[in-house]
């Protein structure tokens, strides 16, 4: 579903991806982990082309590009492959939760209104949020417009769903219930990529687990393995600082 092969990035004199190479398949859930700078949210924002990469090839669905040199119709016909839901949400503000999911159907798709309507009730309900379709994000918790977002991603159809750090911005008490989303989804066998710092879910939820460190994949194995017998030295330290207990001294 997914393959990347010699992908690079580079802000400024900075690389920040060097020759990665991925591969994902259908219906496989893969999370990404690493440490801060190392790279995970550029991998993501590099397959849609958020961030444009310097080199490499992309492949999505049945959509593909050469980032060196590729047209506008390539272009939109990758970002057509996927959907993002970001660490912030990125509703918007004026617009009601089922509002936030028509808009870009109507717009951007040409759907008729009651259709994209019809549309987002039951994605809304899908992911818990139906009693809330008439209400501005403002006067919703971080998990609840997190929901918002994951429905709005799934609103385009995308053949892969992008997570970049989804729960990072929410209150603890609000993690679980977009974790619960994002399992359901995973049942349903729909191909995930998730950048994420929530060990226990990369371990139970995920087919498979990247480990990145200085815009390169250090390991990749088996969700299970990687956190339980990591075989690389940088693996091992950074899951070992998750787990230390911190001794303060005042």
């Amino acid at each position: 579903m997914i393959s990347v092969s010699h992908l690079s990035k580079r802000f400024a004199g900075n690389q920040v991806l060097k020759e990665i190479n991925l591969n994902i398949k259908q219906g496989e859930v893969v999370a990404i982990i690493g440490p801060s700078g190392s790279g995970k949210s550029t991998l993501l924002r590099c397959l849609n082309l958020l961030e444009k990469p310097n080199t490499g090839e992309i492949r999505i669905g049945d959509a593909s590009l050469n980032s060196e040199h590729y047209n506008h119709k390539e272009e939109k016909n990758l970002r057509k492959q996927s959907a993002m839901v970001f660490q912030h949400y990125n509703l918007f503000k004026n617009k009601t939760a089922i509002e936030n999911i028509t808009y870009p159907l109507i717009t951007g798709q040409k759907i008729a209104k009651e259709k994209a309507k019809q549309l987002a009730l039951s994605l809304l309900e899908r992911v818990g949020m139906l009693a809330y379709a008439d209400q501005y994000p403002i006067t919703l918790s971080g998990g609840q417009q997190q929901r918002v977002a994951i429905a709005r991603a799934l609103a385009v159809k995308p053949k892969v769903l992008l997570f970049d750090e989804p729960t990072s911005a929410l209150d603890p008490e609000r993690v679980h219930e977009v974790l619960q989303v994002m399992l359901q989804l995973a049942k349903e066998k729909i191909t995930m990529l998730i950048v994420t710092h929530e060990m226990e879910f990369a371990k139970y939820v995920s087919d498979r687990i990247i480990f990145m460190a200085n815009g390169v994949i250090v390991e990749e194995g088996a969700a299970k393995s990687i956190i339980d017998t990591p075989q690389h030295e940088l693996t091992q330290r950074f899951l070992r600082q998750l787990t230390d207990e911190i001794d303060f001294e005042i």
